[in-house]
């Protein structure tokens, strides 16, 4: 695996390998990568010749500086799990590299609407960051594909707007959740959890499966989402959101009646977890 942290290298060997005829697949991580990051690179050789994976945690979609700070950084770790999965190149940019002028002078991209809802709204600014540094990557890259996680369920919505609205000529893939034996979905920020938390966390998906179901029996989503919130409060959870929302675009769900969507966020110890299930309420 070939690791390169400057923009002419990155430039260089992806046209040298057009000229060769490779395609290219993309997968853009802020690192400390576990199964469900390497699941993705396992999805992205499916559909490309070749795989790049950049590591770049992105001071633009923190709106917690001591989160940014804290954020875990394992580079050498995350290299040896790259090469054991045939990864061709790792691309390590620098802030200076991708923001030169700074945050507050960077020309940025914003998804309207759906960005300011769900987790847009509990971080401002957070969406913002992601389509920036995205397109950013996307234009470095130019992959033909890249690969996300649904566990970033509203990430993944914002970025299919983003290349359709920009005309961005990259398919975009999301991969399914990967989660523990417990259900807990597999994520960075687990490692924030005590032992005890890591106990506690499967609640999250559990209750999930339950708000679910009920609305899959005709009960009242309303009524339901505050039954699930009390169920997470009354444990060791402080919940930020549990909304039930039409899959295709994220619109208040109004009724059972076509493909839905559970989005959760909830505290747990010095950890914000995030989940969703998508479900059809009439299967």
């Amino acid at each position: 695996m070939k690791t390169v942290s400057d923009s002419k290298q990155l430039r260089a060997q992806i046209k040298a390998w057009r000229l060769a005829g490779e395609t290219i697949a993309f997968v853009p991580t802020m690192g400390n990568l576990h199964l469900g990051h390497l699941t993705l690179v396992e999805e992205a050789k499916k559909r490309a010749t070749k795989v790049v994976v950049s590591i770049f945690v992105n001071p633009m979609q923190f709106d917690n500086k001591n989160d940014l700070s804290n954020y875990p950084r394992t580079l050498q770790d995350d290299q040896d799990k790259l090469i054991s999965h045939n990864t061709d190149l790792l691309f390590t940019p620098t802030p200076d590299l991708i923001y030169p002028k700074g945050l507050d002078a960077q020309t940025f991209v914003e998804v309207p609407g759906i960005s300011d809802i769900l987790c847009g709204a509990s971080r401002p600014g957070h969406f913002r960051g992601v389509a920036t540094i995205v397109t950013k990557l996307f234009n470095l890259v130019t992959p033909d594909v890249a690969c996300f996680g649904t566990k970033d369920y509203q990430q993944l919505q914002v970025i299919k707007n983003m290349v359709e609205d920009l005309s961005i000529d990259t398919e975009i893939v999301g991969v399914l959740t990967v989660r523990e034996e417990s259900g807990l979905a597999k994520s960075s920020r687990n490692n924030y959890l005590t032992a005890h938390e890591m106990s506690v966390a499967p609640l999250l998906y559990k209750t999930m499966q339950q708000l679910a179901l009920a609305i899959t029996q005709g009960e009242s989503i309303v009524e339901q989402i505050a039954l699930a919130t009390d169920r997470l409060n009354a444990s060791e959870f402080i919940t930020d959101y549990i909304k039930v929302r039409y899959a295709n675009d994220l619109s208040e769900a109004n009724a059972a009646d076509q493909e839905l969507v559970i989005l959760a966020a909830a505290y747990l110890g010095k950890a914000r977890l995030i989940d969703n299930m998508v479900f059809n309420p009439n299967s």
